[in-house]
């Protein structure tokens, strides 16, 4: 058995003062640091947009954040613009440590589709290479933390779960958007129900 933990996207705009804050999203910046030395291997996902991305509401006429269209053929909700490519706001948490960390996945790299997932865009029609590099490491277990847990954490969780690996999310070291009230439970039970395991810390 060899453990892998995932953290998704721990990044200044995700954290509150910045332009997609999760609530509490700092918090549990100490929680992840101190759970490292328990895995073998520790990689990160980071969201690295372009600046013409198509989920950001700025970039579609008379359209802002929250709503719902259709982009290329898939449902997108549309976001503040977060996370541009070599952006402040797009780099880790300053107090997350990253030392450990052996290889950074970007996704959201595509303007014409997103990818909450860090295995794949949206679509499945692109990979990141995560699920190949874990692979080829002997990764079978993986554990899933970071933000945001009713989107990038429960789509990468799924994906992990589909491609095979005993698949975990780490409940108290994720925090959700929560556009609507009940997204982070609802995500929780739909990740359960796919056979992912949920615990706390």
């Amino acid at each position: 058995m060899k453990k892998a933990l995932i953290i998704v996207d721990i990044q200044n705009d995700f954290l509150p003062g910045g332009a997609l804050a999760v609530n509490e999203g700092d918090q549990i910046i100490p929680l992840v640091n101190s759970i490292q030395n328990q895995f073998d291997l520790i990689v990160a996902t980071q969201d690295w947009h372009p600046a013409n991305h198509g989920s950001f509401a700025a970039n579609h006429q008379e359209k802002s954040p929250g709503e719902v269209i259709d982009l290329y053929g898939l449902t997108q909700v549309l976001w503040p613009v977060h996370c541009v490519q070599n952006s402040p706001g797009a780099e880790f948490a300053s107090d997350l440590d990253m030392k450990q960390v052996a290889k950074i996945f970007p996704k959201g790299t595509d303007p014409d589709i997103d990818s909450y997932s860090g295995f794949f865009d949206n679509g499945r029609k692109k990979k990141t290479g995560l699920g190949d590099f874990l692979q080829s490491e002997g990764v079978t277990h993986v554990y899933v933390v970071g933000l945001a847990t009713d989107y990038c954490v429960k789509y990468t969780a799924l994906d992990a779960a589909s491609l095979g690996f005993q698949t975990t999310v780490i409940k108290d070291a994720c925090r959700g958007v929560n556009l609507q009230p009940n997204d982070t439970e609802d995500a929780l039970s739909e990740m359960l129900a796919k056979g992912i395991k949920i615990m706390t810390l």
